[in-house]
Formats: structure tokens, sequence, C-alpha cells
């Protein structure tokens, strides 16, 4: 077998790497490599997760006096998984008369308002807005 020294396998190379390896336990550069199957439940596990508040968020929900419903909250948190399907990275949620900013991939409210707060209807940063 002819060793390269251009940083590029040899095709020897690549056969003795992929054909040479034990099929009972597939690996990946030496880490266990998971099926699709593995991954999509992951991923539905990872969508089905309650959101969280931010620090500010949270402020914010005191400092204007925002409770939620039980109701509202899973609400909202069917607004976020809508936003994670549709592939949403910052989403704006209106459930009733408030409006919630949630980052999607960190499943995260990074800020709170109502319908006072919102009055000139401009929302900045947002890729995407689920109405609930």
């Amino acid at each position: 077998m002819k060793i390269q020294n251009n940083g590029f396998l040899s095709i020897e190379q690549l056969q003795d790497q992929y054909f040479s390896q034990n099929k009972t336990n597939p690996s990946v550069n030496g880490t266990q490599t998971k099926s699709f199957q593995e991954i999509l439940e992951a991923s539905q596990r990872k969508a089905t997760e309650e959101v969280k508040f931010s620090k500010h968020a949270a402020g914010r929900l005191a400092d204007r006096n925002i409770e939620l419903t039980q109701g509202q909250m899973e609400r909202l948190q069917e607004g976020a998984q809508k936003a994670q399907q549709k592939g949403i990275k910052e989403s704006l949620v209106i459930v009733d008369q408030l409006a919630f900013i949630v980052n999607i991939p960190n499943n995260t409210v990074v800020t709170a308002m109502n319908q006072n707060d919102a009055a000139e209807n401009v929302f900045t940063n947002i890729d995407g807005a689920v109405i609930i």
C-alpha cells in the first residue's frame, strides 16, 4: 500500500478503512454513530421540553405585572413547538393580548409584553410569528 504525504487518503487506504471495519459495531472516527430513529426521537424530546424564561423576560413579566395562566403557558409552548417545526429561530408568539419573543433553538422566552407595551406593533429581530 502506498502512503501519500499530501493529506489525502489513497484508494487503498479508504478501502482498508471502510471495508475492514467491524460490521457489528459501526463507528466513525472513534465515536458511536446514531441511527436516524435515535436522532428523530431526540429531536422530538427536545421539542416537548417546557419553554423557559430568561432573566430579562422574567423581569419584564414582573415589571409589567403579567401573570400567565396554565392555559396561556400551554399555548405559549404550543406556539414555540409550531415555530420549531417550521424552522424559525427567533419567533414572535402572540397569546391573547400578550406578545413573547422566543429563541426557538434554546426554547427560551427572551422578552414579554402586554398589549399596552406593544402599542407600536413593531417587532424586530424575528424571523417568524405564531399567533395562538
